[in-house]
């Protein structure tokens, strides 16, 4: 059992760390404590409960829910299913509130929590004062046991999706869920909208015996990549763990990264939205603001984390935000929670309007980049390094500094960022231009001036 709660699991988006090393039923049942407490200091009287396919998840979900109705509140046990659908029970069952149970794409002996409460995304200083509830609860005191309700929602949460997406002719589609739980909704769904489907591992499973699930790595896209080529298959989805991110690859081969998805779905939203906010983090592409522009929309740079886009896509009412990461979020004729299901569905509708829809995803804009590069630090060294690069860090060539999160210089021909990642102690560094030349050049002036602040460490480029 976690005699201690490790400091190291209470990120800054959500919990996480290894099963049983830092996390187990007891820290669970812990947490449902807290939860509840807080839920009813909020007037909040229910919290929807669903797990990933790992296979630490069902005993975690059983002690977390242990834990919330002890101190008198409600769970709805939504069972085994994707992030998404923890999202979707928090909002059509009316509570706002909810925890789903899972490591996203981290390894198999990963788990951790995602937690709303109140229609908010808990983050930042809401999981560390958790920390301090869990540390300092007392013996359960004299309250009314909640109750705990199960509730199938995945046939509601399909029907919704249908109901408003059509598709303009049938599509042949690939889907590789990497064993993780997107595989118990993802093929349905696709079906459901009208299109055949072949399935690549989607049969859940925690040991992830094929590939991680983790479309940000093109390592593990290589499987699909393949079979949409050698088949029929018109385009190929991927999803990650716990299926709130979205991988797209064409016929060819290519990857179609987060940020140039982006770019499709804002043309879209904008053709019925004209001149709206559209949100996107610090790692997407300068073509992601200019082609929001030239649709007639007002582009809007953010900073990284689900949690943080989430907060601003609240407070600004946009209809579309999304991350280089695969996190995307839509307003428009949804409910602004990041859905790797639903924005597969939306890319499908629009895609099933060309004969070619691997030409229409290849059209998009595209310079020379970089992926994300890392450069390895110690706990508390990467914020540390980025507060000086602000404050010393020259960028001779650059028209504009940007430091809402981290440090990124625009220049007429690319950019380059620097930001401190919020999960792990790295510098989390990307490159884009326009021409080899002009990324060399940005990459030395990066280099020129992380040298001098990063010490030990060695520069991943």
């Amino acid at each position: 059992m976690t005699s201690n709660l490790p400091d190291a699991v209470f990120k800054a988006y959500d919990i996480r760390g290894t099963v049983p090393e830092q996390i187990d039923a007891q820290f669970a049942r812990l947490l449902g404590r807290a939860l509840a407490l807080r839920a009813r200091r909020e007037g909040i009287d229910t919290l929807v409960v669903g797990y990933d396919g790992r296979l630490s998840s069902p005993e975690l979900a059983e002690a977390l829910q242990e834990g919330i109705n002890a101190e008198g509140v409600d769970s709805l046990d939504i069972g085994m299913v994707p992030t998404p659908l923890v999202y979707f029970g928090a909002h059509t069952q009316h509570t706002g509130s909810g925890v789903a149970i899972t490591g996203s794409h981290n390894p198999s002996n990963y788990n951790g929590f995602k937690m709303m409460m109140g229609g908010k995304t808990l983050h930042g200083a809401d999981v560390q004062e958790l920390k301090q509830v869990m540390r300092g609860l007392d013996p359960t005191g004299e309250v009314t046991p909640g109750t705990r309700r199960g509730l199938s929602l995945v046939d509601d949460y399909v029907k919704r999706i249908v109901s408003d997406i059509a598709l303009a002719r049938p599509m042949k589609i690939a889907i590789d869920c990497g064993n993780g739980v997107g595989g118990a909704v993802a093929p349905q769904l696709v079906r459901a909208l009208g299109c055949e489907v072949d399935e690549l591992y989607c049969e859940v499973d925690g040991r992830f015996p094929n590939h991680h699930p983790d479309p940000a790595d093109p390592h593990n896209l290589q499987d699909l990549i393949r079979h949409v080529r050698d088949t029929d298959c018109e385009i190929g989805l991927a999803f990650d763990g716990d299926a709130d991110r979205l991988g797209v690859v064409t016929k060819s081969g290519e990857i179609i990264w987060p940020d140039r998805q982006l770019i499709l779905y804002a043309r879209d939203v904008l053709s019925r939205v004209p001149g709206a906010t559209i949100i996107f983090d610090v790692k997407c592409s300068r073509h992601v603001a200019a082609s929001i522009s030239a649709a007639g929309g007002r582009p809007l740079m953010w900073q990284t984390g689900h949690s943080m886009i989430k907060a601003k896509l609240a407070e600004t009412e946009a209809p579309l935000a999304g991350e280089m990461s695969g996190h995307t979020f839509f307003k428009e004729r949804w409910y602004g929670f990041d859905d790797g299901l639903y924005t597969g569905a939306r890319l499908l509708e629009i895609l099933a309007r060309s004969q070619d829809p691997s030409a229409v995803l290849e059209a998009l804009p595209k310079d020379i980049s970089t992926p994300e590069l890392k450069l390895e630090m110690q706990e508390g060294q990467p914020h540390a390094l980025i507060e000086r690069l602000q404050a010393e860090g020259r960028f001779p060539s650059s028209e504009s500094i940007n430091t809402i999160d981290g440090v990124r210089a625009e220049y007429a021909d690319g950019f380059g960022l620097a930001r401190a990642s919020n999960t792990t102690p790295v510098v989390v560094l990307r490159f884009e231009a326009d021409s080899q030349e002009a990324l060399d050049r940005i990459q030395q002036e990066f280099r020129a001036a992380l040298t001098p602040l990063a010490g030990e460490a060695r520069l991943p480029f």
